[in-house]
């Protein structure tokens, strides 16, 4: 079984400069192969240029450039692969049909791993503590100080630096690690694991019960249903984090979304659409999704799109005057949208 152990380092004032050295190094490696191999596309009649190239010239480029010869050789050569791997998920992507996305240039901010494939390769895990501290020793940093806070089993196989803000952290991944024994936990807490469990089973239960129910209401009473069509998944999804000029991270809202996040999946909606489909399909009933695309911003009279007909919960069309709820200007426009489907399948 393979396991990422992950610890906090501690560098002194000169190992985190040449942390920092390092990483930009690197980057800058990642940049000039990403340059050259567009260049080569463009200017060379299309030439493709692979990681096996740029990893035979790489002795070449340490001569001439000193400060990539002070790292581990080897940590440049994952730093290419990894620049692969990106050119690779391009192509597959581009003969999949998907939305390609160019591999991009990383300024330094953005660029904060760089892995060691093989440890004692330009990297060294010392897990026999000195002066009460563990060690992993960096090539170009020296022995940098580890709290290791748990024990590592198995074979520790790659090494990776990562900053994550001001901090530094050493990952360790580790083969041939064998299971863990399940814990012995005391009476109360398996007392309270199963009252946590019959909590969840009975919200769970409501929550099922109250979508089959509200499902059989609307099929009763519509031969025709209409509902948007949500990306539920991406509705949820983690704001991506923003960086900032001094390697930190600017405000995301991330707090705020995650709150949203939950309520948008306590509501439930994926589990009521499943249900309103399979009570649709048992009762005959005729289910349309349809874009949800501006439909809490588009007037049911007079068809105005603009994000100033919104405000707040309210809806006044900036075009014909409309006053109303903007969730009954959605469910109107959702079912005018129904409507045009019917009529382009007639």
């Amino acid at each position: 079984m393979r396991r990422s152990y992950k610890f906090l380092l501690r560098p002194a004032v000169g190992q985190q400069g040449a942390l920092v050295a390092m990483l930009a190094d690197h980057c800058d490696l990642y940049n000039a192969a990403l340059q050259e191999r567009r260049d080569a596309w463009r200017h060379s009649s299309k030439t493709t240029v692979r990681y096996g190239d740029q990893s035979a010239r790489l002795k070449g480029v340490r001569a001439v450039v000193p400060e990539q010869a002070r790292w581990s050789f080897s940590s440049q050569q994952a730093t290419l692969r990894r620049l692969n791997k990106a050119f690779e998920a391009f192509f597959r992507r581009v003969k999949s049909g998907d939305t390609p996305g160019y591999p991009r240039f990383r300024s330094r901010a953005r660029f904060d791993t760089v892995e060691f494939p093989k440890d004692g390769d330009g990297c060294r895990w010392d897990s026999t503590p000195r002066d009460g501290a563990t060690r992993v020793r960096l090539q170009g940093v020296g022995h940098v100080r580890v709290h290791q806070h748990r024990p590592v089993r198995g074979r520790v196989k790659t090494v990776s630096v990562k900053r994550q803000g001001r901090k530094w952290f050493v990952v360790l991944s580790c083969d041939d690690v064998p299971p863990e024994l399940a814990k012995n936990r005391t009476k109360k807490h398996r007392q309270a694991v199963r009252r946590v469990a019959k909590l969840h089973a009975k919200i769970r239960r409501q929550r099922l019960d109250h979508a089959h129910k509200t499902a059989n209401f609307v099929v009763r009473d519509a031969d025709v249903i209409a509902h948007e069509r949500l990306d539920i998944a991406n509705m949820t999804r983690r704001p991506k984090r923003r960086p900032g000029e001094d390697g930190t991270f600017e405000p995301n809202g991330a707090a705020a979304k995650a709150g949203l996040n939950r309520a948008i999946l306590d509501a439930g909606w994926g589990v009521f659409l499943a249900v309103l489909t399979a009570e649709a399909e048992c009762a005959g009933r005729r289910l349309i999704a349809v874009d949800p695309r501006n439909t809490s911003r588009t007037c049911p009279l007079c068809g105005h799109v603009s994000a100033q007909n919104r405000d707040g919960e309210g809806f006044k069309c900036t075009a014909c005057g409309l006053i109303e709820h903007a969730d009954t200007v959605g469910a109107l426009n959702t079912a005018i949208r129904a409507g045009l489907a019917l009529c382009a399948a007639t």
